[in-house]
């Protein structure tokens, strides 16, 4: 598995188990919320929105604090509140490329702490197009097998329409055309002998930047305080971390 998708994949297990439980339900709750506005309430009507609750519930968050954000997203209740849709892009250390995507309810607030951010751990905001060119919309799965061969059942991804997969022991990271996601993660949740472990549609780096170790715990870092702001919802990065590296960042 390439550097970026195991840092992507090791990075949501470390959220599930993440003390700071509060902002992550924050995040979450957001992304349900601008989910909920944008669309239909029902999450089967309304495919981001089925994405984001899967993926709060797949981070144990209650199904009360699910509801209460798909209400204040529609407009319901006195607490309702409007979020925009905002993304800054910058370089890391290394000449890696970085797209920030916040969601936001003070634009000049959300602005001043990611470029603070940036700017204290070795980067530098970039204008806009300046990284986004290099990144594709996708959709990313990740399959963990319980029963079979993982190859096998890489393979029958393939089937149901997956563009990639990679194989990382028990660890399938599959990449889905965006406009056919729903589709191929339907067809993925039929498999028998797999747990769809997270599901998401993101920014893939078309070409990436190997990184040495130095740079590479200087981009992590980054990314982490980034991923820190309470108005960020997303970060990605086109860097290609050394596995060695980033089983320490694992473990930390």
């Amino acid at each position: 598995m390439s550097g970026h998708s195991k840092w992507s994949t090791i990075k949501h297990k470390k959220g599930a188990a993440d003390a700071k439980r509060g902002q992550l339900f924050t995040k979450l709750t957001r992304e349900i919320m601008v989910a909920a506005r944008e669309g239909d309430t029902d999450p089967d009507m309304n495919f981001r929105l089925r994405l984001a609750i899967d993926s709060a519930k797949s981070l144990n968050m209650p199904k009360d604090n699910i509801d209460r954000a798909v209400a204040r997203g529609s407009g319901v209740g006195d607490d309702s509140l409007v979020l925009e849709e905002i993304s800054y892009e910058a370089y890391g250390p290394g000449g890696t490329g970085i797209i920030v995507q916040a969601l936001t309810d003070n634009k000049n607030r959300t602005a001043a702490e990611v470029r603070a951010q940036i700017t204290r751990g070795g980067g530098n905001l970039a204008g806009s197009g300046a990284v986004s060119w290099n990144f594709e919309n996708k959709g990313l799965i990740t399959v963990e097998v319980t029963e079979g061969d993982p190859d096998d059942t890489a393979l029958e991804i393939v089937d149901a329409g997956a563009e990639d997969v990679e194989v990382d022991g028990t660890t399938v990271e599959v990449t889905a055309p965006y406009e056919e996601f729903a589709q191929v993660k339907a067809a993925v949740e039929k498999l028998s002998g797999i747990t769809v472990e997270r599901a998401e549609l993101a920014l893939v780096p078309t070409s990436l930047i190997s990184l040495d170790d130095k740079a590479s715990m200087q981009t992590l870092r980054l990314l982490d305080a980034l991923e820190e702001v309470d108005d960020v919802s997303k970060v990605y990065s086109n860097a290609d971390f050394p596995d060695e590296v980033l089983e320490k960042y694992a473990g930390d």
